[in-house]
């Protein structure tokens, strides 16, 4: 799975909330100011050359449709990072979360009840 750049990545999420879209719908539901749609379409056609988009063709329209599923791309980003940052430690990750005050004690003590709660 290749690497998303920043503007692939925002158009993906766009496309995994929506499933089917053509760039016109992608544009649509941009805000202000909305981007070319030239810029749009060399996005997705670069999406679909690395592999997660497909289209179908009805006439000069095409719909677009993800084909590598968020939650594998989820998986993988995630354990980029923390191998990048925390040297492959999901530890040394959950601690820096706790320092920086992302997620206090508390929460991940209720997090890891509902985990194990849930693994039984």
């Amino acid at each position: 799975m290749k690497k998303l750049t920043k503007a692939e990545e925002q158009i993906m999420q766009r496309i995994w909330d929506k499933g089917e879209t053509t760039v016109s719908q992608l544009i649509a539901d941009m805000p202000e100011p909305k981007p070319p749609h030239s810029s749009i379409s060399s996005i997705v056609r670069l999406l679909e050359k690395k592999g997660y988009v497909d289209h179908k063709a009805y006439g000069r329209t095409h719909l677009y449709f993800p084909i590598i599923p968020k939650a594998d791309y989820s998986k993988k980003s995630l354990s980029s990072l923390v191998s990048d940052y925390f040297q492959g430690s999901f530890e040394q990750l959950v601690s820096f979360m706790v320092k920086e005050e992302e997620i206090d004690t508390e929460d991940l003590k209720q997090l890891i009840d509902k985990l194990e709660n849930e693994s039984q």
